[in-house]
């Protein structure tokens, strides 16, 4: 999360510098971008997913998570309310890869479990604008979103015995974000930084429910940090 951060913190800077005029009298781009009823773009990005645990005994020894950065690629669909309120679809494909440890095992292949997860991604968001300030805007965005896993495995017969992890195929989660729209001479660029915190519990419990992997977790809830670049 931290180097994320980091890479949005220098683009924002290298964004207003390059993109942002604060001079007095701008030339103003795009003049009736906002008037429009229905507004199309896409977006690139980067993401980095992790996980919640909770426990049912909370004196065993905790999972650890191991983080790494992913990618997305999507679509927008937006619908104007009114000059600083517009609702969003963002319709994206999202990939990335954990890697969970349990230090109750010395040998590696029952420690390390690999999860590379690939999402069908459907937020659902309300974008809230303030007064456009020559050519940016800021804004925050907030709504619920729910995803596809594809590499989910939950309709595989084998658990963690047999080396696999398991999680739902479909989850739910809430969304929370800030970003600017720069308008530029042709396009609007908008780089936001998001949090996501999924609310249905994503664990597939191995067979035996006294499983060293499974058994002792009440709860396993994705959390991950989107970066997205949108072109519209």
């Amino acid at each position: 999360m931290k180097n994320l951060l980091l890479y949005l913190i220098l683009i924002l800077g290298v964004s207003s510098g390059s993109f942002a005029q604060f001079n007095e009298s701008p030339i103003i781009n795009l003049q009736n971008e906002d008037k429009k009823l229905l507004n199309w773009g896409y977006y690139l990005g980067l993401n980095q997913y992790g996980f919640k645990f909770d426990y049912i005994d909370n004196n065993n020894v905790y999972i650890l998570d191991g983080k790494s950065i992913g990618f997305n690629v999507g679509l927008i669909g937006e619908l104007r309310l009114n000059d600083h309120f517009d609702l969003r679809l963002e319709p994206g494909l999202y990939y990335t890869k954990r890697d969970l440890g349990f230090p109750n095992f010395n040998d590696l292949r029952d420690y390390l479990r690999e999860t590379k997860s690939t999402y069908i991604h459907l937020p659902l968001l309300l974008k809230a604008s303030t007064k456009r300030l020559g050519n940016f805007k800021p804004y925050v965005v907030g709504g619920v979103s729910t995803s596809f896993n594809l590499s989910s495995n939950e309709n595989n017969p084998d658990d963690n015995s047999s080396g696999t992890f398991r999680m739902t195929t479909n989850t739910y989660y809430y969304e929370l974000g800030f970003g600017i729209d720069f308008y530029l001479y042709y396009f609007k660029f908008s780089p936001s930084i998001r949090g996501v915190f999924a609310i249905s519990d994503e664990l597939v419990r191995d067979s035996n429910p006294n499983s060293p992997w499974t058994g002792n977790i009440d709860g396993m809830y994705s959390r991950a940090v989107f970066i997205n670049f949108t072109f519209e």
